[in-house]
């Protein structure tokens, strides 16, 4: 008996490194915050609402500015009814913060988050090249008439600063009044980059065991310039290989300006075959460097697509080797371009695993049904 009871805790420790090797627990293991989970029911789809471009506040002395934050906000409303989505993605330029005076711009932030708040989804978001851009003085109002009233929001007790509001306040005021948001601020060592930070879907029987990586990234852009830091390309290194170390779980990758990636595999007209989209009407306008970001992302296969916005004339998905590129649907009324409204949906199933996407419109029409699981 003596044997076997000295015998006893070897064999414990050793039935508990293997189960954790089998199951780690990721939240203990990786030090994630309780807001970098997601959890969905077992066997069921998760589904993600991608809302890009809104360009909230923009001409805020106009009357066509207001009327088109009104009808972004009907748009999302109209999507959000028509998918009931898990989750909501704001994947840059929630705002035109260059084109408003309002020096607290959580105002039109709030207003953007308002539709699927109302409807208590969780969500988070990345920050765009406008989202925290300096105001530009339109040079018509230093000739006659002048410069317009200006039309401050009741909420801001009528200062009109043109100051403006940066993107790590901008983050801040959304975590601390939002419960629905699981925004991070990102790494400070990052900074002035912002939105860097990694979310974890897990079913609920079994939160330890992960079915998605989501990962956000701010590609700058507005106080900086537009480029994801090598930095950032070495933080998300680190940390895949920390929670991920096997690349047995798929990853997915968020952020808003287009990498220079997306130049190589752009269609040259229409959207041919082996692309899914249906529309590439604007040149790719990409970061100003590569400091290798994709070459890093290259290298997992577990990362199966990154998506962006940014380019209001594109919503093609194009494959660079195994990696799916991908652009969102402008799904503002505000920013350039007249095309109809949409957003791309997300949809990861467990069992048989897959990711699959597509664009649902205003009008309620799905097109550019995609499969991103291979």
């Amino acid at each position: 008996m003596a044997v076997l009871w000295s015998a006893a805790p070897s064999a414990i420790l050793f039935l508990t490194v293997l189960l954790l090797k089998l199951h780690p627990i990721w939240p203990v293991a990786v030090g994630l915050d309780p807001r970098a989970s997601l959890l969905v029911k077992p066997g069921s789809p998760f589904k993600i609402a991608l809302f890009a471009d809104l360009h909230f506040g923009e001409n805020a002395w106009s009357d066509w500015g207001p009327s088109h934050d009104v009808s972004s906000v009907n748009v999302m409303s109209t999507l959000l009814d028509d998918e009931k989505p898990d989750f909501v993605v704001y994947l840059g330029d929630v705002l035109t913060a260059n084109n408003f005076a309002v020096e607290n711009a959580s105002l039109y932030w709030d207003q953007a988050l308002s539709p699927t708040k109302s409807r208590g989804i969780p969500f988070a978001s990345v920050f765009g090249n406008h989202d925290d851009a300096p105001f530009e003085w339109p040079l018509e109002w230093f000739s006659a008439p002048g410069i317009p009233p200006v039309r401050c929001p009741a909420e801001s007790s009528g200062d009109c600063s043109f100051r403006g509001t940066h993107r790590l306040q901008l983050m801040k005021n959304e975590i601390g009044q939002n419960a629905l948001s699981h925004s991070f601020e990102g790494p400070q060592d990052l900074w002035p980059s912002v939105s860097n930070y990694v979310l974890q879907i897990s079913p609920t029987d079994n939160p330890q065991s992960p079915i998605a990586f989501l990962y956000f990234l701010d590609s700058g852009g507005g106080s900086y310039p537009e480029v994801i830091s090598n930095a950032q390309s070495e933080w998300f290194k680190t940390r895949s290989l920390e929670i991920n170390p096997d690349s047995r779980v798929p990853e997915l990758i968020f952020w808003h300006i287009p990498s220079k990636a997306y130049e190589k595999v752009a269609p040259g007209g229409g959207v041919p075959q082996p692309c899914v989209g249906s529309i590439n009407d604007d040149k790719v306008a990409s970061q100003e460097a590569e400091t290798g970001i994709m070459d890093i992302l290259a290298s997992r296969p577990s990362v199966k697509a990154v998506f962006v916005g940014h380019n209001h004339g594109n919503d093609w998905c194009c494959p660079d080797n195994k990696l799916w590129l991908c652009y969102a649907r402008h799904t503002g009324y505000g920013g350039y371009g007249t095309r109809e409204k949409g957003a791309r949906i997300i949809e990861i199933n467990q069992q048989p695993f897959s990711i699959k996407s597509w664009i649902r419109m205003e009008n309620h029409e799905i097109h550019s049904e995609v499969d991103l699981s291979s």
